[in-house]
């Protein structure tokens, strides 16, 4: 049997990069070497997602696999991301890691940004979801078992009170005609915080709902758990 080929995966934190996860870990060819995310060094929180960075740490503990974090400015060019982008992948490469997986769906453009991207590093990409209906994937993610909520949500899409629901059967049912169940365009974006591939749920309760840009409605999610540090400190001390 061939050796599964080292992967790493771009992880948002939501539930795309969840079932990405999931997919790879359930093909044999591959092996999840580690997590990698953009961060905003400002607010140290998710990029996009606006989630806090204790939480995307939470969520590595308890899938297990090493984080790369990505640190980019308040406000980054492209020409930041991409150069930031580069050096992580660099590091990662150095591992024996030549395989970026990530989990978009059907959007050409940022298929081919990432694919030329990578190339320039001679590393290739890994599209485990693509092309699979994202009505089918979407209840499928449901069925799994995972746990996810609408983190953030653009009201030129949907109405900004989505924000803070959880991502279930009703919230499909209930989406406006022409937001696509995954989110694939921008019209939400999701934090998983239980299923298959976590040892653990993460603990953490709704905060204050935020519009910024006029735009995007954000629902603030705070950990309810004395952080891994603490503990770590806690257990040597006894």
């Amino acid at each position: 049997m061939p050796q599964a080929i080292p992967v790493i995966l771009s992880w948002s934190g939501g539930k795309d990069s969840a079932l990405a996860l999931h997919a790879l870990r359930q093909d044999a060819r591959y092996e999840v070497r580690g997590l990698l995310t953009s961060v905003n060094e400002h607010y140290h929180r998710i990029s996009m997602h606006g989630v806090r960075e204790t939480l995307l740490d939470a969520q590595a503990r308890s899938i297990d696999l090493p984080l790369h974090k990505m640190r980019l400015s308040e406000h980054p060019t492209n020409e930041e991301y991409e150069w930031k982008m580069c050096k992580v992948l660099k590091d990662v490469k150095m591992q024996g890691i030549r395989h970026v997986a990530f989990g978009d769906l059907f959007l050409e453009d940022i298929r081919r940004y990432r694919e030329n991207n990578v190339a320039q590093l001679q590393m290739e990409c890994v599209f485990p979801l693509w092309q699979r209906p994202t009505g089918k994937l979407a209840r499928e993610f449901i069925a799994l078992g995972f746990k996810a909520l609408l983190c953030c949500v653009d009201e030129q899409s949907m109405n900004g009170g989505f924000a803070g629901r959880e991502f279930d059967e009703m919230l499909l049912r209930e989406l406006p005609a022409g937001v696509d169940p995954c989110g694939e365009n921008g019209e939400f974006h999701t934090f998983v915080y239980a299923g298959p591939e976590f040892h653990r749920p993460i603990p953490f309760q709704r905060g204050k709902f935020e519009l910024r840009d006029q735009r995007f409605h954000f629902c603030d999610l705070i950990p309810t758990e004395v952080s891994h540090e603490h503990l770590v400190t806690t257990v040597h001390s006894r």
